[in-house]
């Protein structure tokens, strides 16, 4: 995708900002005043908006499909937490050495993991393959992290201060990165056209970030995400079993959440390859049940229940005038340790 040339800034040193591994204080000089790294940080999250912002304030990035993390290094320990705080670094052995080989002492970075295809776009099923399914055990040795925000740096705690200025410090550290840990460029222009290129490109969408803003954790409106695709998560109550499809599977019985309740929201029959057909057929027919966890009063000769266990990432063009989803298809499962939340309906 086109992009504008980023701005510079405003301290253009010759080489990166970067430091030694910290060794043991000297106990006969004085100690410097640094802030405690923080053992887990909440992320920010973006609100969802179906326009983006203008104005010179805002800045933009792709939005990546992968799974949230937050790197943590410390005197060359490194850790890998999950949006939802689990520690996935050993899943990620090529971004876990990549960072290692930062040459800074201290650092938190957030960003996303990701599997990119032939064309560098991230792919979401390739991501979940690679790491053996839901629930799988597997390495990602192919995953990479696009990371987009500094929290941390060389014992300061920096979320303080504007994006621009730990952008500028983000920039400085990974400016000659080509392994596993990757810098999430900024693009500078018009919100609407960057959304539209991104269409084109078959990205996910963008996001939109103020440049003046600090680090706030939760959903703020200070970073504000624009799809080009619906993509949601719904929960799986069900199968259509067929003699013809790939591993049997027809299609997938969805539900959206409605208080403490499913409601069904239709079928999705795309998206599926022979691989991840297999291994959804083997853990839905664990999970069978005899009687649905929806109201369901369509007719399905081959319909088989399961438990309303698992959650499948659904992309989407729209919504039907009765609440079902239109021209639907499977990208993979959530994990739980991704936080991932059921598309709830308002009652």
């Amino acid at each position: 995708m086109a992009k504008s040339p980023r701005s510079q800034p405003l301290v253009a040193p010759e080489e990166p900002l970067r430091s030694r591994p910290r060794k043991p204080r000297d106990p006969s000089q004085p100690r410097l005043p640094l802030d405690p790294m923080p053992s887990r940080v909440e992320p920010c999250l973006a609100l969802s908006k179906a326009k983006p912002p203008r104005g010179d304030e805002w800045t933009f990035e792709v939005k990546w499909d992968g799974y949230r993390i937050c790197v943590h290094l410390e005197n060359g320990r490194v850790r890998i937490l999950t949006r939802g705080g689990h520690d996935w670094t050993h899943r990620f052995p090529a971004i876990e050495d990549s960072v290692k080989r930062l040459g800074v002492g201290t650092a938190v970075i957030d960003g996303e993991a990701v599997v990119l295809d032939e064309l560098g776009r991230p792919d979401f099923g390739r991501l979940q393959q690679s790491l053996g399914g839901r629930l799988g055990k597997k390495s990602s040795d192919v995953a990479m992290m696009m990371a987009f925000d500094l929290l941390y740096f060389d014992g300061h705690d920096i979320r303080s201060l504007e994006l621009s200025a730990r952008r500028h410090f983000l920039e400085s550290l990974l400016r000659d990165e080509d392994g596993a840990v990757r810098l999430s460029e900024e693009i500078d222009g018009d919100g609407t056209e960057i959304v539209h290129a991104a269409r084109e490109h078959g990205l996910e969408g963008i996001v939109a970030k103020n440049k003046d803003s600090t680090y706030t954790s939760g959903r703020t409106c200070d970073w504000i995400k624009v799809k080009t695709t619906m993509s949601d998560s719904f929960i799986i109550v069900g199968y259509e079993a067929s003699g013809v499809a790939r591993a049997g599977i027809g299609s997938l019985v969805l539900a959206a959440r409605r208080g403490n309740d499913f409601v069904y929201v239709g079928s999705v029959g795309t998206g599926f390859n022979e691989q991840n057909a297999e291994q959804l057929r083997k853990m839905l027919d664990r999970l069978k049940r005899k009687r649905p966890a929806v109201g369901y009063t369509g007719r399905g000769k081959y319909l088989v229940w399961v438990q309303p266990t698992l959650i499948a990432e659904i992309e989407y063009r729209a919504w039907t005038h009765d609440r079902k989803l239109r021209a639907a298809s499977y990208k993979g499962l959530r994990e739980v340790q991704d936080n991932a939340k059921i598309y709830e309906i308002e009652s």
